[in-house]
């Protein structure tokens, strides 16, 4: 052949295109599929809209009656047969651009052909007035029901609107493909190679597809040499031979799962891809958070390539050597911390490489341990979990809502992005962490009400390090969660850190260790001897701390309270300053005493409504009614044992005078 590089619009203008009867459907629009074909649509737009071209390798296939038999590159082709038609409706091109298009046809079912011709023929421009390109097709007159079930067709309705989503705003895209030739391919025939139909037959049948990591794999080497990532290098120090040997056998001797470790490379790479986008500049503003939101989701996205450049592609070596080499050693440091809600699978690097349900919070806590590990090269068990305690803290505040739902900070792509910058700035300082918070203000606003803490805590830890173990228990309570300035505030401290009665604030540690490390809810009885223990307390003279919460939706004429439905309801409590002391009251009084105790020894004041004394001395009255909520008639005289929060009247409810 005199020619071998063609665009889509030159290939059928010389031949006509037959996609053959021997070729699977149509898959790139399938649903599984989806992620391949929006990759490949925005690898294309990118090119498009930059005036830049790109060639997509090889396209297979023989030539017979001036018509060419694709054999290979069948899914391309296709994509590309729709965006020319996508772009020829847009523009609305004249008829003899049109009747090329139809050089294109399949042969794999009657129904495809048809439906190819079809589109050609009637569909002729876009309708603004649909939601999306197939549903106009799918009313058309000449759209016939029964092609609803070609496999073929319908994948190709899913991608036209995928062509749709990406390109609607994109100008001049007949132009661009046509006369720019910004998408173009190498055209092999393998005839001119002696290479026979049924010899690719056979390998078509029996081929096994490359997987996501394999794809990875070549485009990085790819990438590395095309930019001289690694010139100079000597071979057994490149990715290339690294990813193939020591890094591989790291990875399959610890990770492997079903016999494979490319899921779990994909795992790594793009977690650290992530990681790297926050702190680089390659994507910033809301289109950083949508590719985070993507990876996420996805770790075999094969748009991954895009955001790996030098700075990157030198990181993921770093940490693939830093991980492998502490393997050999045996020397991968454990992590003896209480993670809540945040436990992981095994260790932080199993959960990255193969655990299940992965959050954005283990990739915060992952590159944290990470950062170590790259920046110290003794592993001192110590500060180790003294750097990885802080970063804890950190990423289990949690927005606590009246009702005790707790949604974890780092729950969105915005708050990965900025943990992980805090966590970048922060790891300066990985080494001595309290020493670093003592001599260095924060720059992030991430977290900045527990970075106040945290900078607290690293002041009384280099002033007193006697202290440390008592902040390290106190904090690692599960009520408290890393947040313990309530606690310090039982034990005096309003201000400053020489208010702090530390031998108050050991006996505190202990009472939240006794009565609030475990989910209350779990034990009725126990949890419901609380409740009553709180109706006991009186702050300014009120014994009303179930105010923290009313409804605008009253019960016929009564007001809704609380007497705390879940335990974590406490942590959202006592975050709430008109009401925090309630609970503070309740704490010194348990120094001493235990609910028994702070129940029967309670005598009633004048001011104390007589069904809310009842309450207190009457056990059954919350068991029985396993009553959470309850509704205050207007003159206080009497209330109601409400079964839910949302009864609209007392109708059926208990009335307590």
């Amino acid at each position: 052949m005199e020619k071998d590089t063609y665009s889509f619009f030159e290939l059928i203008r010389e031949y006509k295109v037959k996609i053959p009867i021997i070729q699977r459907d149509y898959a790139q629009g399938r649903e599984r599929s989806l992620s391949v074909c929006r990759n490949f649509l925005r690898a294309l737009k990118e090119n498009i809209t930059q005036n830049t071209q790109i060639n997509l390798d090889f396209i297979y296939g023989n030539i017979e009656n001036h018509n060419f038999l694709p054999l290979d590159g069948q899914q391309r082709l296709t994509t590309l047969f729709l965006l020319h038609w996508y772009a020829a409706a847009k523009e609305e091109r004249e008829s003899s651009d049109r009747q090329i298009l139809k050089k294109f046809t399949y042969e794999t079912r009657t129904s495809s052909r048809r439906f190819c011709e079809a589109l050609v023929e009637y569909c002729k421009s876009i309708d603004p007035s649909y939601e999306t390109i197939s549903q106009q097709i799918l009313d058309a007159k000449w759209f016939y029901r029964s092609w609803r079930y070609d496999p073929t067709i319908c994948a190709m309705l899913r991608s036209i609107d995928l062509i749709h989503e990406e390109f609607r705003n994109v100008p001049g895209l007949w132009d661009a493909l046509v006369q720019q030739k910004n998408v173009i391919f190498h055209l092999l025939i393998l005839e001119n190679f002696g290479l026979s139909d049924d010899l690719y037959i056979k390998m078509n049948a029996r081929g096994r597809l490359l997987t996501p990591f394999e794809n990875l794999k070549a485009e990085i080497q790819d990438k590395a040499v095309r930019q001289g990532w690694e010139k100079g290098k000597l071979e057994t120090d490149r990715f290339s031979y690294k990813i193939d040997t020591a890094w591989t056998r790291f990875l399959w001797e610890g990770y492997r799962k079903n016999n494979s470790v490319d899921a779990a490379h994909m795992n790594l790479i793009t977690t650290l891809v992530m990681a790297k986008l926050c702190t680089g500049q390659q994507v910033i503003g809301t289109a950083r958070n949508d590719v985070l939101q993507r990876l996420n989701s996805d770790s075999s996205n094969r748009e991954l390539i895009r955001y790996i450049d030098l700075e990157t592609f030198q990181y993921i070596n770093n940490v693939y050597e830093c991980y492998c080499q502490l393997s050999e050693k045996r020397a991968m440091p454990s992590l003896n911390l209480i993670m809540w809600q945040n436990e992981y699978q095994d260790s932080l690097l199993y959960q990255i490489l193969c655990g299940d349900n992965t959050s954005y919070t283990h990739k915060v806590l992952f590159y944290a341990q990470t950062e170590y590990l790259l920046r110290n090269s003794t592993v001192d068990q110590m500060r180790f979990e003294e750097w990885m305690r802080v970063v804890r803290n950190v990423v289990s505040r949690a927005d606590v809502t009246s009702d005790g739902r707790r949604n974890s900070i780092v729950r969105s792509p915005e708050a990965f992005n900025g943990a992980i910058n805090l966590v970048s700035e922060l790891a300066a300082g990985c080494g001595n962490i309290y020493g670093y918070l003592c001599a260095n203000p924060v720059k992030s606003i991430f977290a900045r009400e527990q970075m106040r803490e945290e900078h607290l805590k690293a002041r009384i830890i280099c002033d007193t390090p006697e202290h440390r173990d008592l902040l390290f228990r106190t904090e690692d309570n599960n009520l408290l969660r890393g947040k313990i300035t309530f606690a310090l505030e039982c034990a005096n401290y309003v201000h400053e850190i020489n208010e702090i009665d530390f031998s108050l604030l050991q006996d505190v540690q202990i009472v939240f260790e006794r009565y609030f490390n475990k989910e209350l809810d779990t034990c009725a009885a126990e949890f419901d001897k609380f409740r009553r223990a709180m109706l006991c307390i009186n702050v300014d003279g009120k014994y009303q701390y179930y105010n923290y919460w009313r409804s605008y939706w009253y019960a016929g004429d009564a007001e809704k309270r609380k007497l705390f439905p879940n335990f974590r309801e406490i942590e959202y409590f006592i975050g709430q300053y008109e009401f925090k002391f309630y609970f503070k009251e309740l704490v010194l009084q348990l120094l001493s005493k235990d609910y028994d105790t702070i129940i029967s020894e309670f005598v009633k004041p004048d001011t104390m409504e007589n069904w809310q004394y009842r309450l207190i001395k009457e056990e059954e009255l919350l068991s029985k009614y396993n009553c959470k909520y309850i509704a205050i008639t207007p003159d206080r005289s009497a209330c109601y044992l409400l079964k839910s929060r949302r009864p609209s009247n007392t109708d059926g409810s208990t009335k307590i005078q």
